[in-house]
């Protein structure tokens, strides 16, 4: 039997695994566990029941996880430590949606499978090139500095695989380019807008596979509009809503990660509903819609501009590789991608921090 790698994709409700084979990276067999905090105790407890359904553990010799959050120090992927372990829980406030649920799964492996090496790869990673006038807020140099303050990134891991996917075959040429060099006929100079659209949403422009901007900065909720974040807000409406409500910085946390976007609008969560409604006259429902797209459009427009020029536009993520509807939508009246090549791409993130760790 061959070596494993097995890749863990921790949530706060559920975990997510993925097992391949070390040398040619194939899918062995894979398994989605929720309920977490309910039905099933906690990440330990999910992952003992994937390790019962994956059975030959023996031949498990590394384990992947995912981190949404690697600050400024975690820039590629890592063998997992007790001392980096501790330094990763520093950034537990900045994803805390997030990263403390990754951390328990690492804690889990390093419980249920202490002969094997343990690595992260990170979500902020992708971006670890951004250029300071992308990554930099306009705000006092100062509160930079000693907080850390940046636009970071999300959603690397999905970006990097729908950019690098070998099903995407872009044929570069001047015309699809708009006044594009045909000298430039080759993978390392295209052009990509890459969009995840998913629960969480985010839209990454790459020039030969680097990302040179995207929509979420210091912490996920910037950008898009989401299924429950607000995405892109005047802070004014923060601080008049702090003044006039009496709300606290939690609340204020809980109603833009929890209460707002798409749900905010309509009262709905699941993107298939928001369309069967809007179908049926749902008025609310179909502002959410309109908002939705419309947004996606702009972030697409912008980045048009910023790259000079695109080859390919990618949608991923179970909305945007899922739904075709959305996609028509959010393409109409764009005249620069009559000649661009739309893809839709299923992501996965588990074989992405696969191929990382191999290249280690």
């Amino acid at each position: 039997m061959k070596d494993k790698i097995l890749v863990i994709n921790s949530g706060s409700t559920s975990l997510k695994y993925k097992l391949f084979n070390i040398d040619d990276l194939k899918e062995e067999k894979s398994g989605y566990i929720q309920n977490i905090g309910e039905k099933i105790k906690d990440h330990k407890e999910a992952l003992e029941l994937a390790l019962k359904e994956i059975n030959s553990l023996e031949r498990i010799k590394v384990v992947g996880h995912r981190v949404v959050h690697g600050g400024e120090k975690f820039i590629e992927t890592t063998k997992i430590t007790i001392d980096n372990l501790k330094e990763l829980e520093r950034y537990n406030e900045l994803a805390p949606l997030h990263n403390p649920a990754n951390l328990m799964g690492i804690k889990a492996a390093l419980n249920l499978l202490p002969n094997t090496s343990n690595y992260a790869s990170f979500d902020t990673a992708f971006y670890k090139d951004l250029e300071e006038k992308v990554y930099k807020y306009a705000i006092p140099d100062k509160y930079c500095q000693n907080n850390k303050i940046r636009r970071y990134g999300f959603h690397g891991l999905s970006h990097q695989y729908v950019v690098e996917s070998q099903k995407l075959k872009i044929q570069v040429s001047s015309a699809g380019r708009r006044g594009g060099d045909k000298s430039q006929n080759n993978k390392s100079k295209c052009k990509i807008i890459s969009c995840h659209l998913g629960g969480g949403c985010s839209i990454t422009a790459s020039i030969g596979g680097k990302a040179i901007d995207t929509s979420m900065g210091f912490t996920p909720m910037e950008g898009l509009m989401m299924i429950s974040r607000s995405g892109d807000i005047d802070p004014g409406v923060i601080t008049y809503l702090q003044k006039k409500e009496g709300l606290n910085v939690d609340e204020i946390n809980k109603i833009l990660n929890f209460e707002s976007g798409v749900y905010g609008v309509c009262g709905e969560k699941d993107w298939l509903t928001v369309l069967k409604k809007m179908k049926q006259g749902n008025k609310e429902c179909k502002l959410a819609f309109d908002m939705f797209c419309l947004r996606v459009k702009k972030y697409i427009g912008a980045y048009y501009a910023e790259l000079g020029g695109l080859d390919a536009l990618i949608f991923t993520g179970s909305i945007g590789s899922g739904d075709k509807k959305t996609r028509e939508t959010i393409c109409e009246k764009l005249p620069f991608l009559e000649r661009v090549k739309i893809e839709a791409i299923e992501t996965n993130e588990e074989l992405q921090i696969a191929k990382e760790i191999t290249n280690i």
